[in-house]
């Protein structure tokens, strides 16, 4: 029985297909910092501005939904590690959307996700690792990779950050986001730089 509290999935060849959730976020935590050293190099271009806070807001609300519910579930202390990491996201949250509305704070964000990155990598993913059985680490890659893709686009500070009304209003905003995209021809995924 899973820690983790996650319904089951439909058996495919006795595995669950699918990447890890720590994979997931460790290939992301590298294209995050790849797009802030990025936006270091070339300050003054609006689409690597706009991808990083994009991917970022994304990435953090996948992370809330799935990431810290489990930490909370399956790591001894966890609602105490969870509350922290909300703590400094909803700080990287209102970094971005003054990255976003006035093109502020570069160095401070690109900082702010250094130290993100750094916690996760040394802390959060290593214990989840030794607590969580690997199917269930699968399971929560999964629907990571899931929310990630109707997260919102933008930071949003405001909106619910646990779960259960984060998986409610997240995705609504989400489709409100894209769709103010798409009208202004921002670009959103590093695959288009």
């Amino acid at each position: 029985m899973s820690d983790v509290n996650l319904p089951p999935l439909p058996a495919v060849g006795g595995e669950t297909p699918g990447r890890s959730i720590v994979d997931l976020i460790a290939q992301q935590h590298r294209e995050l910092l790849g797009l802030t050293d990025r936006l270091a190099e070339a300050p003054d271009d609006p689409d690597v501005a706009s991808v990083l806070v994009a991917t970022l807001s994304r990435h953090l609300c996948a992370e809330e939904q799935y990431l810290y519910p489990a930490i909370r579930t399956a790591v001894p202390g966890g609602e105490q590690i969870a509350d922290r990491e909300l703590a400094e996201d909803q700080a990287i949250l209102e970094r971005l959307r003054d990255l976003e509305r006035t093109g502020s704070g570069r160095g401070d964000l690109a900082e702010a996700v250094r130290r993100h990155v750094a916690a996760d990598a040394e802390e959060l993913l290593p214990l989840l690792e030794q607590m969580v059985p690997a199917e269930d680490l699968v399971r929560l890659g999964n629907r990571f990779a899931t929310a990630e893709e109707a997260a919102p686009t933008r930071p949003h500070p405001a909106t619910p950050s646990t779960p259960p009304w984060n998986k409610v209003v997240d995705p609504i905003v989400g489709v409100a986001d894209k769709f103010r995209d798409v009208i202004s021809s921002r670009t959103t995924y590093v695959s288009d730089l």
